[in-house]
């Protein structure tokens, strides 16, 4: 638990004070970390959590994506429980989301959503990640990583007192970039020659909406004004999806597309701006010619880019769309989840949707969550091992928190026994997450 958390400034071999010396380390505070964090607390470890902003949620508050999406089978079966839903609970219950509900995408597919107001949802995390134990460590990022015998030994960290290190039983990476794996030399798979990364956006508030009038628009309506406006240029794709924010008039806007390699930092900050040129073109277009936008302007850009794909690990199982498909069946499965692939290409006015079926689930190993080079990390969130098309599938955050919960029950018992990932009792892990409220076959 937290009182055990070590915070002594010991000299180290490498001249780095010893920041922190625990049983886990969590590296990114996004949805899928936060939840791996609360879940290795809750399992008696002691748990510090890692995260270069000032607050929980990653994409869901930092790039304010607006709405979860990806909890049921389009038959209405759900497929995501545990600590995924008692943040919504919480979030219902402080007025910042309406809970459970279907929209119908610009494809004409409908979906089920949570849609939330990323504030409140900053406060939430905070709340469960305190009330479970887990010790926080905001700004701060990874600076380099120690290996020794196929363990990370130690995880450099630059926060705004310096440089420090921290030594964990297991780390766990939810960083969405891998970055701590990127230090580490671990392997990733590359993308095929006819594969492209998919494109970022930057979401925007954008309001007062009149409701009653922009719902009141039918799918072909929508779809004849997103056209309009991507031939126009006003749209860099042709859609006009829309995530309501509960208690207010206003929504959250996910129309951009800003094709973008996010490991490389100067393209990282071109592809910044043009979301943000991107933003005002559109807001302009929705003021002018969307019914019900009328009086709306925009009131607010994400703080970060909402990024898709960047690095997904080499793990000791690659999940494919095959698998997803089928569904294949695997004796170490941890989580279940039910998100169609969706892949949007980096231009261009479309998406490449394709539905799995009405009742249709797959499962996700946890061998997936452990890469092949390194005994004492798991990996949570989009990064796990999966081949392009998969990973345009479980990339959704209902799905990322149901692989976090996982990855830090794991953790917690491989601490526990002093032992490695590749050794842990797999039953006992599925165990621990279906008495947690977790979705397992």
């Amino acid at each position: 638990m937290q009182d055990s958390i070590r915070f002594a400034m010991i000299p180290s071999a490498t001249t780095q004070p010893i920041l922190a010396d625990v049983d886990v380390l969590v590296c990114g505070g996004g949805m899928a970390g936060v939840v791996a964090a609360i879940a290795a607390a809750r399992a008696g470890a002691s748990t510090l959590l890692l995260e270069r902003w000032g607050f929980l949620g990653g994409s869901a508050t930092a790039a304010a994506i607006g709405q979860f999406v990806g909890w049921e089978t389009s038959a209405g079966r759900r497929v995501i429980g545990g600590i995924a839903e008692e943040i919504v609970d919480r979030l219902v219950a402080r007025g910042g989301s309406d809970g459970h509900g279907q929209f119908v995408m610009s494809t004409g597919h409908h979906m089920d959503r949570v849609p939330y107001d990323p504030e409140v949802l900053k406060l939430v995390l905070d709340e469960l990640a305190v009330e479970a134990g887990v010790r926080i460590l905001f700004h701060a990022a990874v600076l380099d990583v120690s290996t020794a015998a196929r363990t990370v030994s130690r995880v450099g960290v630059l926060t705004k007192a310096g440089s420090a290190g921290i030594r964990a039983k297991v780390v766990v990476d939810a960083s969405g970039d891998l970055d701590l794996l990127a230090h580490a030399g671990a392997a990733f798979l590359p993308l095929t020659a006819d594969e492209a990364r998919q494109p970022a956006t930057l979401m925007f508030r954008f309001g007062p909406i009149d409701r009653s009038v922009f719902d009141g628009l039918t799918t072909g309506e929508l779809r004849e004004l997103a056209d309009r406006g991507f031939a126009g240029g006003m749209l860099a794709r042709a859609a006009l999806h829309m995530s309501p924010i509960a208690g207010t008039e206003d929504g959250w806007f996910n129309i951009g597309r800003i094709a973008v390699d996010a490991t490389d930092p100067f393209a990282l900050s071109v592809a910044e701006m043009e979301g943000r040129r991107q933003a005002f073109a559109a807001a302009g277009f929705l003021a002018t010619h969307v019914p019900g936008c009328g009086c709306g302007r925009l009131v607010a850009l994400a703080a970060q880019l909402g990024i898709r794909e960047t690095r997904r690990v080499h793990g000791a199982h690659v999940l494919t769309g095959a698998d997803l498909r089928a569904p294949a069946r695997f004796e170490d499965t941890i989580a279940l989840a039910a998100y169609p692939i969706d892949l949007h290409p980096e231009t261009g006015a479309d998406l490449h949707f394709e539905s799995l079926g009405r009742d249709h689930a797959y499962e996700i190993p946890f061998r997936c969550l452990r890469p092949v080079s390194l005994d004492n990390v798991l990996v949570a969130g989009r990064g796990i091992s999966a081949t392009h098309e998969a990973h345009a599938a479980l990339r959704v955050m209902p799905t990322t928190m149901a692989i976090g919960q996982a990855a830090g029950t794991a953790a917690a018992i491989v601490a526990a026994g002093n032992a490695v990932t590749p050794q842990i009792d797999i039953a006992t892990l599925q165990a621990k997450l279906r008495a947690a409220g977790a979705c397992l076959p």
